[in-house]
């Protein structure tokens, strides 16, 4: 595809001889945001077509450009790097690299900084407990038994990602009753921070069916067994979610429930907010 017929290009008319810029959208913050779809050019054409690009919004007084670079035109990063853009994140289909042009202090936010996780309580009419032995992770090979994990997937709700843990783990089908605590902790996965959610669940099927590629094996255990197990001495986090579960059925303590809600801050029609239900009740109805 030539350069004069791509979608990602702009011909500016008011020069004795017409210039060829780069497409862009603008942010809510003074900038500009540049989605290469179909661009088919070397470098040099490409250089060529970038340095007029980034006058141009210097002049109509821009501060950052975002350019998100399909993964097939990678050719152009060693030409973005040298005109001042460096990485911002990357996935599966683009690099998103990013520049500040403006003369004041740099104010692009940096990339997401955290992963969220979830950890599935769920627990029967009999006050058993779902647990499953690890083939893969921290507790592989321990004989431990442990409530099923794992981490969010994008786009995908706590509860929803605490559900379908249980069900791709153990093969039980649940329901979300509410997030009893949550943890942050720093460093972690390739440096990030993790938020991880330790979420109450009622079963509504009993059968266990493991994901044999990451689950050694998976049963039903009194509480007080499970939460008898030796390795629960090393740690203090586990303990305490035990403390919460003890404390919630005794009815001494209410986590958050989610309800959903209209947020202005994202392009999802619905979110949730986490909230303490009954809490709210009560203090509705003083």
């Amino acid at each position: 595809m030539s350069a004069s017929t791509d979608s990602s290009l702009t011909a500016q008319q008011d020069q004795p001889q017409q210039i060829q810029l780069l497409a862009s959208t603008d942010d809510d913050y003074d900038g500009v945001i540049v989605e290469i779809s179909d661009l088919v050019m070397d470098s040099t054409t490409f250089l060529s077509i970038l340095r007029p690009s980034i006058s141009n919004w210097k002049q109509q007084g821009k501060k950052g450009v975002w350019i998100k670079l399909p993964i097939h035109l990678a050719n152009l990063v060693e030409t973005l790097i040298k005109e001042g853009f460096w990485y911002h994140h990357a996935e599966p289909k683009y690099l998103m690299l990013v520049h500040w042009i403006a003369d004041s202090a740099n104010t692009i936010p940096a990339n997401a900084t955290h992963r969220v996780g979830v950890g599935a309580l769920v627990v029967n009419e009999k006050r058993e407990v779902l647990v499953v032995q690890e083939k893969t992770g921290h507790f592989r090979g321990t004989g431990s038994w442990k409530f099923p994990t794992g981490v969010a997937d994008q786009g995908e709700e706590i509860w929803e990602a605490a559900v379908r843990e249980v069900k791709e783990e153990a093969g039980v089908d649940s329901e979300f009753v509410e997030v009893l605590a949550f943890r942050q902790s720093h460093a972690s996965f390739f440096e990030k921070s993790d938020l991880f959610f330790v979420c109450l669940l009622r079963p509504v099927s009993s059968d266990i069916k493991i994901q044999e590629v990451e689950i050694e094996a998976g049963k039903w255990m009194p509480f007080d067994e499970y939460a008898a197990q030796p390795f629960m001495e090393k740690y203090e986090l586990l303990r305490q979610i035990n403390d919460i579960y003890l404390a919630k059925i005794d009815g001494h303590y209410s986590g958050f429930t989610p309800v959903s809600t209209k947020s202005n801050f994202s392009n999802q029609k619905n979110s949730y907010l986490y909230l303490n239900v009954g809490g709210l009740k009560r203090s509705n109805s003083l």
